[in-house]
């Protein structure tokens, strides 16, 4: 089931062809290993992608990467439950139009639709995969699990990423995600239960705070830094506090969202024009019927027709 799912999206690449030319002898062998307790995690390759901005992503082997597979099916079955209703990154039924559309449903609840001054406290935590202290990390996930064996193989996969031996988790795991999950769920319970937030999202190391006092918001912001810092050993970063006034419009996973609409955020618009080709059109067209983008979408077409004819 774990590879099922793991090699979706990818069946055209060749070391999934070459994996699943020998499927039962590559599963049972691995299986074998778990059971015998003589798996050993591999080295991770490494490379940047641009997604927007640049990002060092470690991809693990594909025996390592179906074992992140099977670990993130059990993993997820117990925590997600235990998240806060508002955090949207890598989650089913979540997602970014999902965060955009219930932070529009907050902005309207907050300002009484915009009959109330309010404002928005948007915080973003400074290397946040690289500054996950992995004995925090663990000791939460074993507050829950309880089987040896398996705490075993969640700590090696923990520490399979040697960029730093006390810290950082790598980009391209699957479990990565998760584990992003359960570090940032302290800070959500933080704020909605003993800071008694009610207009909080997050996405990721991305979060919003809605309220009608700026002056709160500014106090807010310096519990929350000591909070991350004294629990979770992680730092806002300071180049990117936002506090601005909602009827400016509040920008968020890609979108701003304005007084009675939502537009994209202009370097996703520069983006998309630059990245649109008859494969990805669709998908595009998907992201953009989330806001008013009628003239963007023409272009979008005539860029694409004009390729086409060319």
């Amino acid at each position: 089931m774990a590879w099922r799912e793991f090699k979706k999206g990818k069946t055209r690449k060749r070391e999934i062809q070459e994996f699943e030319f020998n499927l039962e002898d590559n599963i049972f062998r691995l299986h074998q290993e778990l059971v015998n307790k003589t798996y050993i995690h591999g080295p991770y390759q490494s490379f940047y992608v641009c997604d927007p901005k640049l990002r060092h992503i470690h991809k693990a082997t594909i025996r390592d990467r179906l074992v992140h597979q099977a670990l993130f099916r059990v993993l997820y079955q117990i925590f997600d439950r235990r998240f806060i209703y508002d955090s949207y990154s890598c989650r089913l039924g979540k997602g970014t139009h999902r965060g955009v559309k219930r932070l529009e449903k907050f902005i309207l609840r907050v300002s009484d639709s915009y009959r109330q001054p309010a404002f928005a406290l948007k915080l973003d935590i400074r290397k946040f995969f690289d500054h996950i202290d992995k004995d925090i990390l663990f000791t939460l996930i074993a507050r829950k699990v309880k089987d040896a064996d398996t705490l075993e193989l969640i700590k090696m996969v923990i520490d399979s990423f040697a960029k730093n031996l006390d810290r950082s988790l790598p980009l391209g795991n699957v479990t990565s995600q998760l584990f992003a999950n359960i570090y940032l769920n302290e800070l959500d319970q933080f704020i909605k239960h003993n800071l008694k937030q009610k207009f909080y999202l997050r996405y990721c190391d991305d979060f919003i705070i809605l309220h009608q006092s700026k002056e709160y918001l500014t106090n807010l912001l310096v519990v929350i830094n000591d909070f991350l810092k004294e629990k979770l050993k992680l730092q806002i970063h300071p180049n990117k506090i936002i506090l601005r006034k909602i009827s400016q419009g509040v920008d968020f996973l890609g979108y701003v969202v304005l007084p009675h609409h939502i537009i994209l955020r202009t370097r996703t618009k520069k983006r998309i024009l630059r990245l649109v080709n008859r494969k990805n059109l669709q998908s595009y067209l998907g992201v953009l019927k989330h806001a008013r983008a009628r003239l963007l979408q023409q272009k979008l077409l005539e860029r694409v027709l004009f390729k086409a004819v060319i």
